[in-house]
């Protein structure tokens, strides 16, 4: 298998256990939302989003990384996707 095969496997393996996590225990979503909402806008975006993995990690089961260089994939579409809708969110308002 390709290099680039196996770095597609190992993402689609990553997203697949996040899903199911999720599916498992869906008051993670407005956990995660509710601690995007508090932070994002409040300073730079790498240290913004470094307290929104740690603080997602310290109230719900997901774990992700103090690190944000040490974030997997799954971790970072998470977090840009969180960052995504409470974008859109404060555009309506």
């Amino acid at each position: 298998m390709a290099s680039s095969e196996m770095q597609k496997a190992r993402v689609i393996s990553e997203l697949r256990a996040f899903i199911k996590k999720l599916l498992q225990d869906p008051q993670i979503l407005e956990q995660s939302l509710t601690v995007a909402r508090k932070h994002l806008g409040q300073g730079n975006d790498r240290e913004v989003i470094a307290r929104i993995a740690n603080e997602i990690s310290d109230t719900t089961s997901v774990h992700i990384s103090d690190d944000p260089a040490e974030f997997s994939e799954a971790d970072r579409l998470y977090l840009e996707l969180l960052k995504e809708v409470v974008s859109e969110e404060q555009a309506l308002y």
